[in-house]
């Protein structure tokens, strides 16, 4: 808006250099430069649907008997900020280091912020850099950016920690002959373990001896339907991935022996290179 008073006999917008209107003949190609108010006060144009190409500097040239005068004003066009690029989901062995990166714009210029969705973790800035990652970082990362323009935008990456098998439970059994009992095995692993059993080193096999394996992603399950005195000693249930083995002891007792609910493990040689050395010292202890 440019005001003026019954003293001023000709008017005119520039842009820059370019002129946009005089008096009331439009000079601009662009259609979206439009007279808005055009009387003995007032001067004014507007600029629908406003680009960042239309910041700059906007000057209202005016005459009047004596002299031109001119009034300038500067525009400043807001940018809101916005991802334009983000690294994408990965999949890393435990003790990997790990490198993000999260691009935005905008104007003004966008802080950017990474979180962890599961934890409390943040860090500020564009890159986000994870040195010899654990699995307790694994999960989705969000990348937060704005510029107080509009709501912020964000965008999710995925970390998956790969890591060897570690049996978290046992439970051993006790039953009479003619009952039933269950030998239960629990590991975290990722991927996957894949559950093993054995008895005396020999490798069980589900439906055969009297006795059926159930395993999930976490846990494996011996069930005996009728127990007989064969099936009496010492079992192993071996978790096993791409990065390593763990494996227990666990005993199927007649009732009024010693039941010891404790547990012997043992872990592969390539384990014991993945496996964090706080764990290794935990493990040692049992």
């Amino acid at each position: 808006s440019c005001y003026i008073d019954d003293k001023v006999t000709r008017v005119a917008w520039l842009n820059r250099s370019n002129i946009l209107y005089a008096g009331k003949d439009k000079w601009s190609i662009d259609g979206r430069v439009q007279l808005l108010t055009n009387t003995k006060t007032e001067y004014s144009i507007v600029i629908i649907n406003v680009d960042v190409a239309d910041e700059g500097l906007y000057t209202c040239s005016y005459q009047t008997e004596d002299k031109p005068h001119t009034s300038q004003v500067y525009l400043i066009v807001q940018v809101p900020a916005k991802i334009i690029n983000i690294s994408s989901s990965i999949t890393v062995n435990e003790g990997s280091d790990v490198n993000l990166q999260c691009l935005a714009v905008g104007k003004p210029e966008p802080t950017i912020t990474w979180k962890q969705l599961q934890g409390s973790f943040s860090n500020e800035g564009e890159l986000l850099d994870i040195t010899e990652i654990n699995r307790q970082q694994a999960g989705e990362y969000e990348c937060i950016t704005s510029n107080g323009v509009s709501t912020p935008d964000s965008k999710k990456v995925l970390i998956t920690v790969n890591y060897p098998p570690h049996i978290t439970s046992v439970k051993n059994a006790q039953s009479p002959v003619g009952r039933t009992a269950t030998l239960r095995c629990e590991a975290m692993a990722v991927p996957a373990a894949d559950f093993e059993w054995f008895k005396d080193e020999k490798r069980l096999i589900s439906g055969t001896d009297g006795l059926s394996i159930t395993s999930e992603n976490s846990w494996s399950v011996i069930l005996f339907s009728n127990v007989t005195s064969r099936h009496y000693g010492n079992y192993t249930c071996l978790a096993s991935n791409t990065l390593g083995s763990f494996n227990t002891s666990l005993r199927l007792l007649k009732p009024g022996l010693p039941f010891n609910q404790g547990a012997t493990h043992t872990v592969s040689a390539l384990l014991l290179v993945l496996l964090p050395s706080t764990l290794i010292a935990l493990l040692r202890t049992i």
